[in-house]
């Protein structure tokens, strides 16, 4: 069933379409796209600083992965931030919650999806965004964050990290702290890093101090917690 929904929107795609259609669909495309981020510039400006808590959607609430999401979110928020995440279930829903029941701001940036995710019931009901852009939603993330926490996740939640690591690297966005959690997850991702990008000079080892490895809540915090002592809050651009 799910092969021919594919099939049938493939073919969909291929359809032949005049100038006109083309340029009728694209200006309307161009409105969603303003109105996301107007609706994100203006609910984000007013939240204060905040951390964003990246991880997979399919960890469930008997992961220790979970546990460490609730517990850092419950910890940053009593450092004074609140906490944003991609808005669903999994790790995002763990972050959510623990700065939910910590007395927090808890922001949501959820993704409409075909499957998957729906935005979990923890998130503040002002703060909560849907998009239909991945794009419009990383800006925001990239704009309102004043650091990363990647716990273990997949496609999506490298996607995010590497996109940060970019725009750190060709300095489009200020160097905030990204906090890699649990380093048996990440050790064979940065082995490989070393190993390739490194070795074959498409990336300096000065890069790899854009991102710091931890094994525990309480070092992730620590180190969003130190940097601001030594820095002042201020917007990523």
């Amino acid at each position: 069933m799910k092969k021919l929904e594919e099939e049938e929107k493939i073919r969909k795609a291929f359809v032949q379409k005049d100038w006109n259609q083309i340029k009728t669909y694209d200006s309307w495309q161009i409105f969603k796209v303003i109105a996301e981020f107007v609706e994100g510039f203006e609910k984000l400006s007013r939240i204060g600083p905040c951390v964003s808590v990246f991880g997979s959607a399919r960890t469930k609430p008997t992961s220790e992965y979970y546990k460490m999401a609730e517990e850092i979110a419950y910890l940053l928020i009593k450092k004074g931030f609140g906490i944003i995440t991609g808005g669903g279930p999994g790790i995002m829903e763990a972050a959510n919650k623990g700065a939910h029941f910590s007395g927090g701001k808890s922001v949501g940036l959820n993704i409409n999806l075909p499957y998957e995710q729906v935005a979990n019931s923890f998130i503040d009901p002002d703060k909560l965004i849907d998009f239909d852009n991945f794009f419009v939603r990383k800006v925001m993330f990239m704009k309102y964050s004043q650091g990363y926490i990647v716990l273990p996740g997949g496609f999506g939640t490298l996607d995010e990290l590497f996109e940060a690591i970019t725009l750190i690297q060709t300095h489009k966005l200020v160097h905030f702290p990204i906090i890699l959690v649990v380093k048996d997850y990440w050790t064979g991702l940065i082995d490989w890093i070393e190993e390739k990008l490194v070795k074959e000079k498409n990336i300096s080892t000065e890069d790899m101090k854009i991102f710091t490895l931890v094994d525990t809540s309480e070092e992730a915090v620590k180190n969003i917690d130190e940097f601001y002592i030594k820095y002042a809050l201020k917007p990523n651009f």
